[in-house]
This record gives structure tokens, C-alpha cells and sequence, in this order.
């Protein structure tokens, strides 16, 4: 598909086709909304229903029905009349609802009487020395490879972190034939104490069972080790990983500590955002219905705060309800009511696992010559040297060593700096903030701006 099939404007425009984009564009469009998603991979289905409907692992016991559960949301998201442009590159949204997409090298400026901001989570920022050299990935690019490609790790390959996500790939890799050196475990004994207050919802709720049993599986066949610290090390690529007391022989570490709302491109549009202590994260002010600060801007799915893929598909949900009775007041919908209890029951339980897997100040704090900007290679020392001097804010320490002004817009660091920057002022992450962020948020060249389309009062100013 070209940019210029696109047209100028519609009712509803969906950014992101994850689970809560997917459900919220079907929802809209069989209710007569014209509505159109744009997701920048080749297909459907976010990270957790990554490459739906295409991946090449066709054993569905090795990425588990969990996975498999999104081809009926994929099914129901193309069977809605709903417009599905993939490989297109959202670049801007401003708060008038004007929507930059790029496709296959061509841009367009899209106008919308609602926008559903649906772009899903990232992994948080794990900066440990060696992080940047060869053979080290984050867990999830390296589940990506498996749901995409059908490719798993080869040779000495050794997990390390927290979260429901580094148990979900060890288990993945070792069901599709992948062997794993050790898995090191990140999690701090000490958040048991502040879960437990959170541990009846959790025994109720469905994470607790998929818990336990992926636990047993994986410890079944792998050393686990509770480490404190972590280091990658190798000159020209990885060798080994050393840790609390030992070191392992290494070609590939695997690493993760969670993941945080993707909140770049709401940012970019204006929409308030607050910092949340119990997910270390900033998430976006929403109303019930995810109406962002920006009227006619929704943000639905993880986005809105972490809860999961079957959690993102329900707000989609309600986000969509909400547009279409502004949009088309007299389209059936479904009752609200049944959506928010099943939202409800879906986020049962995430309160412990978020105080559970809380990740250590340590990995979130790096001391030293740790890179915490990749992109500009921008050390731990020098963000802690100049806020020792008088940077106050991630703002001001773009201009002193242009963190956060690489290909990534931050993503990589932006959390990492704000937390840095608060411990070393003896201030919070909510008093620090966030980076200021302006479109264009993805990459974006001089060919695709070149080939914006003119427009009417541009063409007649030139005629004159």
C-alpha cells in the first residue's frame, strides 16, 4: 500500500495494532465508523501477539495459548471493515488530531475526529556494565526472533532479571529445543514484604497458577541464581557474565526488568502525564473511558499503565465505545458495564506482581563509566557530575551532553536519567520529569517530508 491510498481524514484513527488497537478498531468499525490503524511492523499484533497469523513456530505448545488467543482478535480486527495499513511509521500527532504516518517511504498528514494512541509498552532500560557490546539483547528481542522468525538463542546463552517475561522466554526457549546456561535472578528478597499486602488478589487471580507453573518448568532444567549484581564481559564481544561470587562463560545474555508505558508519542501530543511509584514509570491522566488530557485523544492498552495483553484488549475497548457514542451516538455497543467487570477481573493480581518484581535501585541506578544514553554514549557519571553542578531536569541535561537526543528519542535512557538525576539531587522522579518530547518521535527523512502532499492554500498561494 502507498501513502497516497490513504485518505485525508477519518472518523477514528487507531495507532498501534497490539491487542488493545486490534479491539478497539474492530469494536468501531462494526459499529459504522470509518476507521483506519496503522501499525509500523509487517503485521498485526504488538509485541505480545507478535507476527499473529504468520509466525513460522507452528508447535503451539512452545509459545503457549496465551499467544495463540490473539489470532481471534486479528481475525475479528480484519473481518470489521476496519482499514489495517501495516509497515507505516506514525511520526507526529498533534493536539488537533492530525495524525503524520509514513508508508513505504512516502508521509502524509492524516486529519481525525478521534485518535486512539495504542503504541503498547517497551522494555525498561536495564543498564549494567557491557550492556552495549555484542551478544548482549533484551529478552524481548530475543522472543521476537522466536515469534517472527522461529529463531532461538545458539551457543552459552544465560537470562538475567525480573518479571513474568524473562520466566515466559526461558520457558519458550527450552520447549523449541534451546538449552540455557542460567538464568539470574534480579528481584530483591526484600519486595516480598511490600507484595504480600497484595497476595490474596494475586492466589485469585489467573497470573498465579500460569505463575507457579512456569516457575516449576523452568527450574526444573536450569541453574537459578538470586544475584545482586551483574556484568557483561568480553573486548569485541561477549564472553562471559560475572556476577555475585561466580562468572559464566558466555555468547549471549538475555536481559530484562519489566516493562514501562511506551509514552513517546502521547507525550509528543501534550497529554498530561504523572509519574507512578508502584510501576517506576510515568503514565498518562486518563479519565474512565481513557480519554487522555487532549480532547478526542484516547490512550488504551499498556500504554495507559502495564496490565497485561488481555487487560490492553478490554480498554481498547471501552476507548472505542467512548469514541463511537461521540461519533455515531445511535450504533449498537456493547454494554460498558460487562467490558469494566472483565477489565477488572483481567487486572486482578497485577498490584503484587508489580511490588514483587520491583526491580533493585542498583540496575535502575548505574554507578560510573555505565552507559546510560547509548546514543550518545553518555556515561552514569557524567548525568550524576552534572547534576551535582546544577542540572536540574532531563531538559536541561539534553543540552549538556544531548542524552536522549539519538535515534531512540530517549527511549533507552529516559527513565535511567530522570531516576539518576533525582537520587543525586535527593529529589523524586515526579519533581525531575521527563524529557520534552517533539515530533517528529521516529526517524523520519528529508524524501518522506519532501513528499507531503500540498495543500489547498499552500497551492493557491503558489498559483498567486
Amino acid at each position: 500500500m502507498n501513502a497516497a491510498d490513504l485518505a485525508s481524514s477519518y472518523d477514528l484513527v487507531v495507532i498501534g495494532g497490539g491487542p488493545a488497537g486490534l479491539a478497539a478498531a474492530a469494536l468501531a468499525a462494526r459499529a459504522g465508523v470509518q476507521t483506519v490503524l496503522f501499525d509500523e511492523n509487517p503485521g498485526v499484533g504488538g509485541q505480545i501477539y507478535r507476527a499473529i497469523g504468520a509466525s513460522p513456530v507452528k508447535d503451539r505448545a512452545i509459545l503457549g495459548e496465551d499467544y495463540w488467543a490473539g489470532t481471534a482478535l486479528a481475525e475479528e480486527a480484519r473481518a470489521s471493515g476496519a482499514r489495517i495499513v501495516t509497515g507505516a511509521t506514525v511520526w507526529s500527532l498533534d493536539p488537533e488530531r492530525v495524525v503524520g504516518v509514513s508508508v513505504a517511504g512516502a508521509a502524509r498528514l492524516i486529519e481525525a475526529r478521534r485518535v486512539i494512541v495504542a503504541t503498547g509498552a517497551q522494555e525498561r532500560p536495564f543498564p549494567i556494565p557491557g550492556w552495549t557490546l555484542p551478544g548482549v539483547m533484551t529478552a524481548g528481542a530475543a522472543q521476537t526472533a522466536l515469534k517472527a522468525q522461529g529463531l532461538l538463542p545458539a551457543g552459552r546463552t544465560v537470562l538475567a532479571g525480573t518479571g513474568p517475561l524473562l520466566w515466559l522466554l526461558a520457558a519458550q526457549i527450552l520447549r523449541g529445543g534451546g538449552g540455557i546456561e542460567a538464568l539470574l535472578d534480579t528481584t530483591p528478597r526484600r519486595n516480598l514484604v511490600r507484595a504480600a499486602l497484595h497476595l490474596p488478589d494475586f492466589v485469585l487471580s489467573p497470573y498465579f497458577s500460569k505463575g507457579l507453573a512456569l516457575l516449576r518448568e523452568v527450574k526444573a532444567r536450569v541453574p537459578v541464581y538470586r544475584v545482586a549484581h551483574i556484568e557483561a564481559l568480553g573486548g569485541d564481544r561477549l564472553r562471559e557474565v560475572a556476577f555475585d561470587g561466580g562468572r559464566l562463560p558466555s555468547d549471549l545474555l538475555l536481559l530484562h526488568q519489566g516493562v514501562v508505558p511506551n509514552v513517546n508519542l502521547a507525550m509528543a501530543a501534550g497529554a498530561e502525564h504523572v509519574w507512578n511509584d508502584r510501576q517506576l514509570c510515568f503514565q498518562p491522566v486518563l479519565d474512565e473511558s481513557f480519554e487522555s488530557s487532549i480532547p478526542g485523544i484516547a490512550i488504551a492498552g499498556d500504554g495507559a499503565g502495564i496490565a497485561g495483553g488481555t487487560a490492553a484488549a478490554e480498554r481498547g475497548r471501552l476507548a472505542a465505545i467512548a469514541a463511537v457514542r461521540a461519533l455515531r451516538p445511535e450504533a449498537r455497543l456493547p454494554d460498558p458495564q460487562a467490558v469494566r467487570q472483565r477489565l477488572q477481573r483481567e487486572e486482578m493480581g497485577r498490584a503484587f506482581l508489580d511490588w514483587f518484581n520491583r526491580p533493585a535501585e542498583s540496575f535502575r541506578r548505574p554507578e560510573g563509566d555505565t552507559l546510560v544514553c547509548r546514543c550518545e554514549e553518555v556515561t552514569a557519571a557524567d548525568v550524576r557530575r552534572m547534576a551535582d553542578i546544577g542540572c536540574e531536569g532531563p531538559n536541561q541535561m539534553k543540552a549538556f551532553l544531548r542524552c536522549g537526543m539519538g535515534p531512540c528519542q530517549g527511549r533507552l535512557c529516559g527513565l535511567t536519567v530522570t531516576e539518576l538525576i533525582a537520587e543525586q539531587r535527593r529529589s523524586t522522579p515526579a519533581e525531575v520529569g521527563y524529557y520534552r518530547l517533539r515530533p517528529p518521535v521516529k526517524p523520519i527523512t528529508l524524501a518522506e517530508l519532501a513528499s507531503l502532499p500540498i495543500s489547498d492554500a499552500e497551492r493557491k498561494a503558489v498559483e498567486r
